[in-house]
């Protein structure tokens, strides 16, 4: 019996799954991914999410259209940054969808709660974008970054993205030292001269940008040092992230050591590394898990226990998780018509 939809929207795609309820661990019909969205907090953010999420879902429910789903859940890239859209959304979704219940909360929330298996700890979450979010013993939580392409997403698969083709146009212009990235540049966009345009020709740039990051991480692995000091700087700004969010959720049961960092006496705080920029391989990770190394804080690193799916799907059945205060859920009031009505008729909603 179905029990649950799960979605992972972020900026570059959108995936989603039926879960059976007699093993949460199976998925219905596989997974169905669609080009994602630039982001809920982005200028028409609420509807390009909605057209990713009914894309993803809908040829799901055609495949098996009953039993439908009890709740559906989605991992939004931009809902911690805009309540009002992720709410916006999920009453949306409860219109479209065959469910009685809609919860919408960060992907990078859903990419903890799989990571960890709801417990607590940090997981960094990087693909176009990055973040990290950390839920303490005590109930603490912390998110750092995850602020989008333009005013954060530090060591992102957009950020990287991005500091390739910079180095690759210095390198163009005659500012930067020559670098293997120029030439992959052109093989991937054409003209230098028209790279600002290719950027923005589907309509998300961050998206585009990132698509060059494993490009950066094939020069890099070849030696080329402008790629290797682009990686070298995206394992630093991840590595802080990481870190502070582990400071803030600690700091409570730490005191300061003679560096004048807090230290942390209790167990390890459990660290996972999430997300498809991981994807990048030992290029990224290596720097990154040498950044860590040096920690104040005892860290726990682990593999992820799952991805955003299985997340958003634990999200979906459990509102008793520690992450439920950064969950936004609504519900059916009234059964669902078995024919369209006006806007101004369709069932109320409330949340929880």
């Amino acid at each position: 019996m179905t029990s649950a939809a799960a979605v992972d929207l972020g900026k570059t795609g959108c995936r989603a799954v039926l879960y059976d309820s007699t093993d949460g661990a199976h998925y219905v019909n596989g997974v169905h991914e669609v080009p994602g969205a630039p982001g809920l907090a982005a200028a028409g953010g609420v509807t390009l999410a909605r057209a990713a999420v009914l894309a993803a879902v809908r040829p799901l429910l055609e495949r098996r259209p009953s039993p439908r789903p009890a709740s559906v859940c989605v991992g939004a890239a931009g809902a911690a940054a805009a309540p009002d859209a992720a709410r916006a959304l999920a009453r949306l979704l409860l219109d479209d969808l065959p469910t009685d219940e809609v919860a919408v909360t960060s992907d990078a929330v859903t990419a903890h709660a799989g990571a960890l298996g709801g417990r607590t700890g940090v997981v960094l979450a990087i693909g176009t974008g990055s973040v990290a979010v950390g839920i303490g013993d005590d109930g603490s939580y912390a998110r750092v970054g995850g602020w989008g392409p333009w005013l954060g997403d530090e060591g992102s698969g957009a950020w990287i993205g991005a500091a390739g083709l910079r180095a690759a146009l210095r390198a163009h212009d005659g500012r930067g030292p020559d670098t293997a990235l120029l030439a992959a540049a052109v093989e991937r966009f054409g003209d230098p001269d028209l790279l600002p345009a290719a950027l923005g020709r589907d309509g998300n740039p961050a998206r585009t940008a990132a698509s060059f990051a494993p490009d950066v991480a094939g020069a890099a692995e070849a030696g080329d040092a402008p790629a290797r000091a682009v990686l070298a700087d995206a394992a630093t700004a991840l590595a802080e992230a990481v870190l502070t969010a582990a400071r803030r959720i600690t700091r409570h049961a730490g005191h300061a050591g003679r560096d004048g960092h807090a230290r942390h006496d209790g167990e390890p705080v459990a660290v996972a590394v999430t997300g498809g920029l991981t994807g990048l391989g030992e290029p990224l990770l290596a720097p990154l898990r040498a950044a860590l190394a040096g920690s104040p804080y005892p860290l726990r690193p682990r593999p992820p226990l799952g991805d955003p799916l299985d997340g958003a799907r634990l999200l979906a059945l459990d509102a008793g998780a520690p992450h439920e205060p950064h969950v936004v859920r609504v519900r059916r009031t009234a059964p669902r018509p078995t024919v369209p009505v006006p806007p101004v008729n369709r069932p109320a909603v409330v949340e929880e």
